[in-house]
């Protein structure tokens, strides 16, 4: 016999999965052996190792191959009960994208008959770089005659093995959750199919980078706070998918090594940050579509809906709650003014021409120690009923657009507010012993 790597592990696979089978043999025997004799149970356990000499269970396996199908996606990950077609694509395309077709080589998943994926695993098993999937694509099938008789067992070996590699008619399912996509004038009926080969490598990467022994060498070394050469890589907010529950084999062979695990890597937006530096272009903090105009915009939509749907102004459950949400525009307000008086921005406002200098007065406060002119004017406190009415001309505005009635009376009661008053009073109390 002709010893190579690959015969190497196709006796080892063989003999293994028969050693697994006669040790529970034995012990299912145990129990058997006074009521059905030794000699019964050593023909029955001869027969099993019949079973499991390399020629026999090679037919064996070779007449259920083509319970399964390698593919590269399947069909089973959308939905486990989906009948539709898997697919088996080697295509290759460097288009900038991140998918299966961009990498060089593509991990070969089987589907089908769970009771098969034995067989799965012979083809499929990598030994120093080969094995006999890749062997029976390329046409060799040495490691296989080491094991037959004749030619003609050989060939059913081969042919057998080989249809798992053929792909039925294709065929997609309700399950398989289409998407018709215009094309044309008409459709063109898209199935997507999870990229299990995808899947797979991106799995084998990360399992490196977290658990590799490079990876605990490198973690190792920050724990000492020693150097390591290696750069520690963490996948923050990661994020795991199961498939197939308890049986994982019966969604794919591959998703069963995984443990029916599939791993998530953070896809959220960007988190907005402003720009920790002084406005250059502000003409006024109320400006529609502004930074407070776009935040109040969900409690604006709350007075609305509230008043609306209520269709009684003058109920005091009703006035309670609207008070209530207009005391949460007002401190909304104050606590984007304290992002703007700064005491290290102080002169910012100098270069806002268009803000109005009641605005300027009151968001830029540390500019009297620069500008006696400034500080002056900003001693008087007439700025601050300016200020108000600026709040009071722009809620009413925004409350108009659906609420038509709001006027004149409406604007008194929001510039004169308490609540608007006291947070003035309190923030210009804090500034000016800030000021001594």
């Amino acid at each position: 016999m002709l010893q190579t790597p690959l015969t190497a592990f196709i006796a080892e696979y063989i003999a293994a999965r028969g050693q697994t089978r006669l040790e529970a043999f034995d012990k299912a025997a145990a129990k058997r052996l006074e009521a059905d004799g030794a000699a019964t149970i050593a023909a029955e356990r001869r027969g099993l190792e019949l079973r499991y000499t390399p020629g026999t269970w090679l037919t064996d396996a070779a007449a259920r191959a083509g319970q399964i199908s390698l593919v590269t996606h399947a069909a089973k990950f959308t939905h486990g009960d989906s009948k539709g077609s898997s697919l088996y694509s080697e295509t290759r395309q460097d288009d900038g994208y991140l998918g299966s077709a961009a990498l060089d080589v593509l991990a070969t998943d089987a589907v089908g008959n769970a009771a098969a994926l034995d067989v799965a695993k012979l083809l499929q098993t990598e030994v120093e770089g080969d094995s006999l999937l890749a062997a029976l694509k390329r046409q060799d099938h040495s490691a296989l005659a080491t094991f037959a008789e004749n030619e003609q067992q050989l060939a059913q070996w081969v042919a057998g093995f080989s249809r798992a590699l053929t792909p039925g008619q294709p065929a997609s399912h309700k399950l398989a959750k289409q998407i018709y996509f215009p094309v044309n004038g008409g459709y063109h009926l898209l199935s997507p199919l999870f990229a299990s080969s995808l899947t797979h490598a991106m799995h084998q990467k990360i399992v490196a980078l977290r658990f590799g022994d490079e990876a605990k060498a490198a973690w190792q070394a920050r724990r000492s706070e020693t150097w390591h050469h290696k750069p520690l890589v963490s996948f923050p907010q990661m994020a795991e998918m199961h498939f197939g529950g308890t049986k994982p084999q019966n969604i794919s062979y591959l998703n069963s090594v995984r443990g029916g695990r599939a791993w998530l890597l953070a896809a959220q937006p960007p988190r907005w940050k402003a720009q920790d530096k002084p406005p250059r272009a502000m003409r006024s903090l109320f400006t529609q579509g502004a930074q407070y105009d776009r935040a109040a915009s969900p409690i604006i939509r709350r007075i609305t809906r509230l008043v609306i749907d209520s269709g009684d102004y003058k109920n005091v459950h009703i006035r309670q709650a609207r008070d209530g949400y207009i005391d949460e525009l007002i401190d909304r307000l104050f606590v984007m003014a304290a992002n703007y008086q700064r005491e290290e921005w102080q002169g910012w406002s100098q270069h806002c021409p268009e803000l109005k200098m009641h605005q300027q007065l009151w968001l830029d406060p540390w500019r009297c120690k620069i500008d006696d002119a400034f500080a002056a004017e900003r001693d008087k406190d007439e700025w601050q009923d300016l200020v108000a009415e600026d709040f009071a001309r722009w809620l009413n505005h925004r409350l108009r657009k659906q609420l038509p009635d709001v006027g004149q009376a409406e604007k008194r009661s929001w510039e004169t507010r308490l609540r608007l008053r006291q947070q003035l009073r309190e923030m210009e109390q804090i500034i000016r012993e800030g000021l001594k």
